[in-house]
């Protein structure tokens, strides 16, 4: 077959227009094409210059006329056969562009920049070596002892090592470049680039031998590693309490397959977990470990991605973007803590880590391992009808007990004049903790000081001038801050409104440690949140900090709930059990639950015996009390028949229509247009629901407001199909000039 069309999809088309555009092959470039490399195409009427990627090659085409590739921007294929399917698929589940999936997939480093180049060069360094044989070299050197000192010391240095940077050859022998040069020049040395890899902070040292698991854990272990085996596609989920030891049984599953010379990939929903992951894992399997997150730097992550690739290292750890590690021989995929929301990503491509883990695994043929303290009821129902297999892990590992945990009510504590944020309990028990020299975490889920600022006398609250939110009070930098869209302002002293006495209302994490200040001056306070953990790495700082130097007391948001294993920590305290409880969503129950068994399980996990007090004003919650006594089951069966009620996931799908816009009246416009053209397109016979237009819960947006079409139905090619077309309808139809729309499979709002 005489190859002259390529199959391109190209960065400069929209949703509505994306698909394979046809290009011809010059032939200057016929014999180096291949699917999967990246090529400069002209593009639209104006023939701008656009990126595209190869998805295919033919030899002919339905099109007469065809533009010709300006250029190819890769020496080899990016994307391989599996990761353009995978590319695809994306494009037919989560409504994007074949090219922004193509932009989730690969690293940042892997892109151009405005002059054309790329974000990440490999790094390279000049290495020295000798032309001739050691002998030859060193009597070589004796004859230059007296003449050229500075040669002779080379020379005598480079016969014992193959090859040296050029850098640390001048370095240790105190000799000049013009030294170097001359053995060069003589043809005694040579000069040539070595690719190094940019790598992040890692375990160096000794590797330890994997840990010995107990009877419940060996059983767990046998059993998933009997499906992982197998050699046929499948998923499993593994419940375990915390504490229960699921990361061991992760190593020993990991180590397996290692062995079988497959690869495997393992997921953490916080850059949090990351270095305490890469420290455990490093320690096992030395420089086998890749890691993949948000935080490494453009180089850093371009070259674990190489190293990858390249196959040197075949345990990729990382967040939900390392799901796409270019693995070689995959053989295991397994999400931790894997309800959590962080693995779905709310930028288009809309996906979900573990939808992606679910295709590459059904093309590799390898197991997808989930697991949690507090499975998703998703999960949890595929495991119960089957479709998942089920493991459990019923005990802690030290066969410690649970955490003792008390419910204070936080109405009674200010019926007895108490109006902070810490109850008299949570004060004891942490002044209790502070004289045995254990250490403590409060959790509260709202960085800042105050929710928000009101007047007394008139009621003028603070709000975005940009977002339909209040602003939250800093007291770090006295400012107002909307955590929307980043407007600040300083606070009044007065209101400005009435001049009236403004007050300080809701309690976030800077408020709390203030408060710990107060009651005990003399102790050292830690915070956790994205104020005080956004410059990479300070994640693990702080950490090691908090082990190392004992540090009585630390409060932070979610970063701080799962994950962690500090075994000095007795006690843990939930500030405000109730706040994620009414959030209006049909996940609220869950969310809540999890936070809180997640965070009371970072007590006692040590020798020691944990305690935790939660405090709430709705002491009689059903979800709460089940939290406390870590009872999933009894959660599960209760939030399985809400689900069933609401005609919710498992039992039925959710997929949303958003619209946003400038002009209010024209985006509700959109959405009952929308609602309409997606009634007649399924027709009478379908069962799907529509509901809507609803607003979203922060309505207006940086002067942009957003309303949406709800979808109750099954997640079927039929329904996709369906929005999908009515996205493109509604984005090309120019009475909505203005108006951008979007759908998405599953919404976390």
């Amino acid at each position: 077959m005489s190859v002259l069309v390529a199959k391109i999809a190209v960065s400069a088309a929209t949703y509505w227009i994306d698909r394979p555009y046809d290009y011809l092959i010059p032939e200057e470039h016929r014999e180096r094409v291949r699917p999967g490399m990246r090529v400069s195409v002209p593009f639209a009427r104006a023939n701008r210059r656009s990126e595209g990627v190869i998805l295919a090659l033919s030899d002919h085409s339905d099109y007469e006329k065809l533009k010709p590739i300006l250029a190819l921007l890769d020496e080899e294929p990016v994307l391989d056969e599996e990761q353009i399917r995978l590319a695809l698929f994306m494009r037919e589940r989560f409504f994007c562009t074949v090219y922004d999936a193509v932009k989730a997939m690969l690293p940042a480093g892997l892109w151009f920049k405005d002059d054309g180049e790329r974000r990440a060069k490999d790094k390279t360094v000049e290495m020295a070596r000798l032309r001739l044989p050691p002998e030859d070299a060193a009597a070589i050197a004796d004859g230059k002892r007296m003449r050229s000192p500075q040669q002779a010391n080379l020379l005598d240095l480079l016969c014992s090592f193959s090859a040296l940077p050029s850098r640390e050859l001048l370095r240790f022998t105190g000799a000049g470049r013009q030294s170097l040069k001359a053995l060069v020049n003589a043809e005694l040395v040579e000069l040539y680039q070595h690719e190094v890899y940019r790598r992040p902070d890692v375990f160096v040292g000794k590797t330890e031998p994997l840990p010995v698991l107990n009877a419940e854990q060996q059983s767990a272990f046998d059993g998933i590693d009997a499906l992982a085996s197998s050699g046929e596609a499948g998923a499993a989920l593994l419940f375990g309490v915390t504490g229960s030891g699921k990361t061991s049984v992760y190593l020993h599953l990991i180590a397996r397959q290692l062995e079988r010379g497959r690869s495997a990939i393992l997921l953490v929903p916080e850059i949090a977990l990351t270095p305490q992951m890469l420290h455990t894992f490093s320690s096992h399997f030395g420089d086998e470990v890749a890691v993949l997150h948000s935080s490494l730097s453009v180089g850093e992550r371009y070259d674990e991605w190489k190293r990858v690739r390249a196959g040197k290292a075949r345990l990729v750890i990382g967040t939900r973007s390392a799901v796409f590690a270019p693995c070689r021989d995959l053989g295991l995929i397994i999400i931790d803590e894997e309800q959590e929301e962080t693995y779905k990503s709310e930028n288009s491509p809309r996906y979900n880590a573990r939808d992606i883990a679910k295709f590459r695994c059904t093309r590799a043929n390898c197991l997808l391992l989930l697991g949690s303290a507090t499975p998703d009821i998703v999960s949890r129902y595929a495991a119960e009808t089957g479709r998942y297999s089920y493991f459990r892990l019923e005990n802690r590992f030290n066969e410690q007990e649970l955490p003792a945990v008390r419910i204070v009510d936080m109405k009674r504590e200010l019926r007895r004049g108490n109006g902070g944020s810490i109850s008299a309990e949570l004060r004891d028990e942490l002044a209790s903790n502070i004289e045995r020299g254990e250490q403590s975490i409060l959790f509260i889920n709202r960085r800042g000081a105050h929710k928000l600022v009101s007047c007394g006398s008139c009621g003028y609250t603070y709000r975005c001038p940009r977002c339909s939110v209040s602003l939250t009070y800093h007291s770090a930098r006295n400012r107002l801050i909307c955590h929307y869209c980043g407007f600040s302002r300083r606070v009044d002293e007065s209101c400005p409104e009435c001049g009236g006495i403004l007050k300080y209302i809701g309690v976030g994490t800077q408020m709390v440690e203030t408060e710990l200040h107060e009651l005990f001056p003399e102790i050292q306070v830690m915070r956790m949140d994205t104020d005080t953990v956004t410059p990479a790495g300070s994640h693990d700082a702080l950490f090691t900090r908090f082990r190392e130097e004992n540090i009585p007391v630390m409060v932070g948001t979610q970063m701080v709930t799962k994950g962690l294993n500090f075994e000095n920590v007795t006690l843990v305290g939930v500030i405000s059990a109730d706040q994620s409880l009414y959030a209006g969503d049909y996940r609220a129950g869950e969310r809540t639950f999890s936070l809180i068994t997640q965070v009371v399980g970072r007590s006692g996990r040590g020798e020691k015996p944990g305690r935790a007090v939660i405090q709430t004003y709705t002491p009689d919650n059903e979800t709460i009390r089940q939290a406390a006594r870590q009872d999933y089951d009894a959660f599960y069966a209760s939030e399985l028949e809400l689900r069933r009620l609401q005609n919710a996931p498992p039992f039925r799908d959710i997929l949303t229509l958003t619209a946003s816009g400038p002009d209010e009246r024209m985006v509700l416009q959109v959405c009952r247009y929308a609602k309409d053209r997606l009634a007649a397109l399924l027709g009478p016979r379908s069962d799907a629901e529509l509901l809507g237009p609803t607003p979203m819960a922060v309505v207006r947006v940086n002067n942009r407001f957003r309303y949406r079409v709800i979808v109750n139905g099954k997640n079927s090619a039929p329904l996709r199909a369906a929005l999908s077309q009515t996205v493109c309808e509604c984005n090309t139809d120019r009475r909505f000039r203005g108006v951008s729309v979007f759908a998405d499979n599953d919404p976390l709002d």
